[in-house]
């Protein structure tokens, strides 16, 4: 492992602001003369820890990815706009073959020092299909061709209509002269095991303490980053806004109704997207969860408008029943919206036998009990958003029990169905429409894994060959129809979230979001140009 840097910021419940200042508060200089305040740049993060930053080791959320992604580069990337190359310089899709040719930068050279190589590119496809990379599909690959020394193809099983998003902007590529003999890629956390083409390298991970330090990677091939250092560091929301004022950090998430002050003291604040949702995840694999009908019943007896309204202070949007936000160039409107509606809520509870005595349903004399896991140390869904449902549905006659748990543990039970209610949220919604087949027949803790509706898991299936962008909004308008009338899993809203920083780099958006959809402003491009 890594002799830890000497000056390493440590932030915990409570964080020194000298040493804050010391890492990060550098004075300004007068205009015209070199300024060191591009030398370090320091991001607040109020989780800190996303894992180890190696492809295989970091958490499998945003934050992880992104923790990786300033290390290792993929074939092609994206900005603001669009697609933009990174280690291919250009790409083309043969329809004859259904096949994608990119030609490859010949410039590159991994932080060892060695040649970057079209084999490399070669290897991973290859090493993902013998150990599943979390964030991408191997399986609708065939094989990888190396053409010359600067060209690849990758020759695809089946038509893949997200294949630039999904593969291309989200695989990693490893080195082979280092991955070729690691045979468990998720303990394969040693130096080597964070050796990319990346624009920084990594000089410090503390998992106790949830911080990060990367330096430049003075070769680059898009030329040497403009942030030699950058840094993660752990602060809450609640300290984030002061910290920015007082110069200790540079960029940070903030509280929507801080947005405003602190952008008079001079801070470019970024408002989000709908590229994230909270939602209420269902156990409907057990009784009596596994009947649509409690399912809609639930839908009905949630008033999200409220707890939009409540609990993010109007900062949001409330969630749909098809899962895509109303701002999606992809929603279908013509779906049922489950508007709050009590009464239709206990029409079907009393169309499953249940019958209300003292307040509260029943059914052979045991009360619909349902225990709704929420993670206690998250500001978003969170406490709040828990209380609100519990009132909700025990005002129709459906007893809740609360119980708070840390993310990650809370994330493990719903993986392992360990769970009647719980809620969750995760990002990528913005990305590609294929999030849909992830996030509903997928595995994981974001996926509903409902594949009781043929029709459903067929439809999903289709829209990932439909190459015609026309024709396919037709089957994901379809999608969200059949996906509202079964409620495997129940949207609860679309946050908006505000981000601020100063003027030291530009942060952005990231069209479509960062790999897969990633909904953090934090493009590893926006310190390097």
């Amino acid at each position: 492992m890594y002799k830890f840097f000497k000056q390493i910021l440590v932030l915990g419940v409570i964080f020194s602001l000298t040493v804050l200042a010391a890492g990060c508060g550098e004075q300004e200089k007068p205009q015209g003369e070199h300024s060191t305040e591009t030398d370090i740049y320091t991001v607040a993060d109020a989780t800190g820890d996303w894992g180890y930053p190696s492809p295989y080791a970091h958490y499998s959320r945003g934050p992880g990815y992104v923790r990786m992604s300033f290390i290792f580069d993929t074939l092609v990337w994206k900005d603001d706009q669009g697609y933009v190359p990174a280690l291919a310089e250009s790409w083309e899709y043969l329809e004859d073959e259904n096949a994608y040719t990119f030609k490859l930068r010949n410039d590159v050279s991994w932080h060892d020092g060695e040649k970057f190589t079209p084999q490399d590119v070669e290897f991973t496809f290859n090493y993902i299909k013998e150990h599943p990379y979390q964030w991408v599909d191997s399986g609708i690959v065939e094989r990888v061709e190396v053409v010359d020394d600067s060209t690849v193809k990758v020759l695809l099983s089946k038509p893949y209509a997200p294949f630039m998003d999904n593969v291309a902007c989200t695989l990693p590529v490893l080195p082979e002269h280092i991955w070729k003999d690691v045979r468990d890629p998720e303990q394969f956390q040693e130096e080597k095991a964070v050796i990319g083409t990346g624009p920084f390298k990594l000089v410090d991970y503390n998992k106790a303490q949830g911080t990060y330090l990367y330096e430049a990677y003075e070769n680059y091939y898009l030329g040497e980053p403009k942030i030699k250092q950058l840094k993660f560091v752990k602060v809450s929301e609640e300290m984030a806004a002061s910290a920015l004022k007082q110069k200790q950090v540079d960029a940070a998430s903030i509280p929507p109704e801080l947005a405003e002050d602190i952008k008079k003291e001079g801070f470019n604040i970024l408002e989000s997207p709908s590229d994230w949702n909270a939602k209420l995840m269902i156990n409907h694999q057990k009784p009596p969860f596994n009947d649509k009908r409690l399912r809609q019943a639930l839908a009905y007896a949630i008033d999200r408008e409220q707890i939009v309204s409540t609990c993010l202070r109007g900062y949001g949007l409330a969630g749909s029943p098809g899962f895509l936000p109303p701002d999606s160039p992809w929603y279908n409107q013509d779906i049922e919206q489950y508007r709050h509606k009590p009464a239709k809520a206990e029409e079907l509870l009393e169309s499953l036998g249940y019958t209300k005595k003292d307040n509260f349903y029943q059914k052979d004399g045991k009360v619909l009990e349902i225990e709704l896991l929420f993670p206690g140390n998250s500001t978003s869904p969170g406490e709040r958003e828990a209380e609100m449902i519990k009132q909700q549905l025990e005002a129709v006659g459906i007893k809740v029990n609360l119980r708070s748990l840390e993310a990650k543990t809370l994330d493990n039970l719903v993986n392992e169905w360990k769970f009647e209610l719980a809620l969750s949220g995760h990002g990528g919604i913005g990305g590609d429409p294929d999030f849909l087949s992830r996030s509903i027949i997928g595995q994981g803790f974001n996926s509903a894994r409902y594949t009781e509706n043929e029709s459903l898991v067929s439809l999903l299936k289709e829209q990932q060959q439909e190459i015609n962008e026309e024709k396919r909004k037709e089957i994901i308008a379809e999608i969200q129809k059949l996906y509202a009338e079964d409620v495997p899993a129940l949207t609860i809203y679309y946050p908006t979230w505000y981000w601020a920083c100063n003027d030291k780099t530009d942060l952005f958006y990231t069209r479509m979001g960062i790999a897969i959809g990633v909904p953090i402003p934090l493009n590893k491009l926006a310190f390097v140009k």
